[in-house]
């Protein structure tokens, strides 16, 4: 593969879209495709090729990144709807949605068949690293493949090959359930501080650079003292990550009980509170609901 691959990028929602702008920037030449085409419509603009099926986009390409929202998404794009059938040999699918390591490690194989690379590459570090090319990617596949990728790789973030096929998508439960878990501790303490009589933005303040700091508890903290729930990761796709977790856990014959605790409370915050659009930050909108009157923020931006 040339150090200026020809991409496709299928799916340019809160993630893709960003992601597409990077790859124009670095001088790439990128086709896009979105199931809603007005979401890919805009990168014309940036110098993105507008295609109006997966099959048109990937014509062409070295190398077919999918950041969709879940596995059966992936499943129907590349197989149904004649992505990796209009694949040429020799090209690699860059999945960098989260989706099950099992999904991961089957799509690998139904491509190998036809002669088509592979690599899960989910990503952490939510719309602001997509924006600013800082993800951490989390990198699934050969080692040929994924040295391959490193001009696809290179404007988007720091790649760290983790292990075979489907690895990368188990590198990204542990970062979800880091995430989730994260999300409920620094909602709780916050939530503590402004029912015990402290000024809850103060409290973060105070703890940030001792052991309790984190990028949670700067970034999502800060959503929770201000109330902004306007969305970057999603509730609905926080909570898909957390099934998934419980899933791949159950078939390795674990029993993981805060990631099981966390995921209830965020069913609650989508199926009770209507929240599952919401920033997962939100959660601390559940912890209210059931600790009346108390509030960390009175208002909230939705």
């Amino acid at each position: 593969m040339t150090d200026r691959p020809v991409i496709a990028l299928l799916g340019t929602g809160l993630m893709g879209a960003p992601m597409a702008r990077r790859l124009l920037a670095a001088g790439l030449a990128v086709a896009v495709w979105n199931r809603t085409p007005e979401k890919a419509a805009p990168l014309v603009a940036d110098g993105a090729r507008l295609a109006d099926t997966p099959a048109a986009a990937v014509a062409d390409a070295d190398v077919v990144l999918t950041m969709l929202e879940n596995g059966a998404a992936v499943t129907d794009v590349l197989f149904a709807r004649g992505a990796a059938a209009a694949m040429k040999p020799g090209a690699i699918v860059l999945d960098m949605s989260s989706i099950p390591p099992s999904t991961a490690r089957d799509h690998a194989a139904r491509l190998a068949e036809a002669g088509i690379g592979h690599v899960d590459a989910p990503v952490s570090g939510g719309t602001v690293g997509a924006a600013a090319g800082t993800l951490a990617i989390m990198a699934g596949g050969t080692e040929a493949d994924i040295a391959a990728l490193a001009p696809v790789f290179a404007p988007l973030g720091r790649v760290t090959r983790v292990g075979g096929h489907g690895a990368g998508q188990i590198a990204k439960l542990a970062n979800q359930a880091i995430v989730g878990i994260t999300i409920g501790a620094v909602a709780e303490a916050l939530l503590l501080a402004a029912a015990g009589g402290a000024d809850p933005a103060a409290v973060r303040e105070a703890i940030r650079g001792g052991f309790a700091e984190s990028r949670i508890l700067e970034l999502h903290g800060r959503r929770m003292i201000e109330g902004d729930y306007v969305p970057g990761g999603q509730v609905a796709l926080q909570l898909k990550d957390l099934d998934t977790i419980l899933a791949t856990a159950a078939d390795v014959g674990l029993e993981l009980p805060l990631t099981r605790n966390v995921r209830d409370r965020y069913a609650d915050l989508k199926d009770r509170l209507g929240g599952g659009q919401l920033d997962h930050a939100a959660l601390l909108l559940q912890l209210e609901s059931i600790n009346p009157p108390h509030t960390v923020c009175p208002q909230t931006k939705r």
